[in-house]
């Protein structure tokens, strides 16, 4: 059974950093497509970025150039690192790779325990 965990969520004021960590387990990332996906209170899940099995990123406008998502195959692990955040990038963060949306759903609260950043002003 493939899962993912996210960590690396915390409590910051704007203009702060932190770098989410996605890890597998029951898969490689190796050969599978990426995403992160954010539920800010009150929203539906959206897709924040993504990384394809050859390293190439895909980023919501409203994060690019402060954003960076990237993979370790080494430790099979994917991370998010977030730069100058904002009270908008608040919310719930979630890993998914395709296998796993395609199991539970696209409600990403079904993918697994997400990890929490909440940015101040």
């Amino acid at each position: 059974e493939v899962q993912l965990v996210e960590s690396g969520g915390g409590s910051v004021q704007a203009g702060g950093s932190l770098r989410l960590s996605c890890k597998a387990s029951g898969m490689t990332f190796y050969d599978s497509d990426v995403g992160w996906y954010r539920q800010a209170p009150g929203n539906e899940c959206e897709l924040v970025s993504s990384i394809t099995t050859d390293g190439k990123p895909y980023y919501k406008e409203s994060v690019k150039g402060r954003f960076t998502v990237s993979h370790d195959n080494a430790r099979n692990t994917v991370y998010l690192q977030m730069n100058s955040l904002k009270p908008e990038d608040t919310g719930v963060y979630y890993c998914v790779v395709p296998r796993v949306m395609q199991l539970r759903g696209r409600d990403c609260w079904n993918w697994g325990q997400g990890t929490q950043v909440t940015v101040s002003s």
